[in-house]
């Protein structure tokens, strides 16, 4: 399953609750239909508001054109924004800022959704690098109080050993092309990412998982950006993981391919609502 030319096609084209609408935030991104609904109200079906984080070279619009409508349609409120975009940088893309200065971006973000919603926590459905961004938000900026389940996809709790910034732009270049546009110097998210880094090393301290938080980590063996792909593993009594391929084990996604994923939106939906956990049918 390759999904290089819907990427590529995709970034060239491109409240409190008894409040019955809530005005959206500023400077909001466009997100795919359905999602960033700021009048959605939670239903008892699924009372908890989900908030999608972006990889890097990533977007609300981009990395969640398949996974947000398809929650929305499950009766989900589904809201994502793009974050961690210096000035220079192309449009439609994010993530590249430090991650300690987007994470209270996200937190930001979180609250303005509790806000809307009514809701007391969010639900967070991370992809790549919002699988670890959010981890500061969550152990240093308080939104352990504020999140209730976590679904990571292709996470790197570990790190990478990709071994320099130009080596992990040109791999995710291959799958999302404008990242080629990105100097090296405009990535201060990048060597964050490597195994052993000072980032790394801080988020892992006294270990990756927050208590009060449920984990559910979703792995590809053929993950070429997360390398070894088991830096997905979390070690913790609240955490489930899952490898991809154990579950079906002909799907040769990769690591932007599962953003778009059948099979990985089913696990993302069961992760979300275990008591009503459906069979992935691959």
């Amino acid at each position: 399953m390759r999904i290089r030319g819907v990427l590529a096609g995709l970034a060239a084209l491109l409240a409190v609750t008894a409040t019955p609408a809530a005005a959206a935030p500023a400077n909001v991104e466009p997100a795919p239909p359905g999602v960033n609904d700021w009048s959605c109200q939670p239903g008892e079906q699924h009372p908890t508001p989900v908030v999608l984080v972006h990889g890097l070279g990533g977007s609300a619009p981009t990395n969640w054109a398949y996974l947000g409508p398809k929650l929305v349609d499950e009766g989900y409120c589904v809201f994502a924004l793009t974050y961690g975009r210096p000035p220079l940088v192309p449009p439609l893309t994010g993530g590249f800022s430090p991650m300690e200065e987007s994470a209270p971006e996200l937190a930001t973000f979180v609250d303005e959704v509790l806000a809307a919603t009514g809701a007391e926590k969010v639900d967070l459905v991370g992809h790549s690098e919002g699988t670890v961004m959010p981890q500061y938000y969550l152990k240093f900026l308080g939104g352990a109080d504020e999140v209730q389940r976590y679904v990571a996809i292709t996470p790197l709790y570990d790190g990478t050993t990709l071994q320099n910034t130009t080596e992990l732009l040109d791999r995710i270049a291959e799958e999302i092309p404008v990242v080629g546009q990105i100097p090296d110097e405009l990535c201060g998210a990048c060597r964050q990412f490597f195994k052993g880094s000072d980032f790394m090393q801080k988020l892992n301290e006294g270990g990756a998982a927050v208590p009060g938080v449920e984990y559910t980590t979703i792995m590809t063996k053929y993950d070429q950006l997360v390398t070894p792909y088991t830096s997905g593993y979390l070690d913790a009594p609240n955490a489930t993981n899952t490898v991809l391929q154990d579950v079906c084990p002909n799907d040769y996604s990769e690591h932007v391919a599962v953003a778009f994923n059948p099979h990985v939106a089913d696990l993302v939906l069961n992760a979300l609502d275990p008591a009503n956990a459906r069979p992935v049918r691959c």
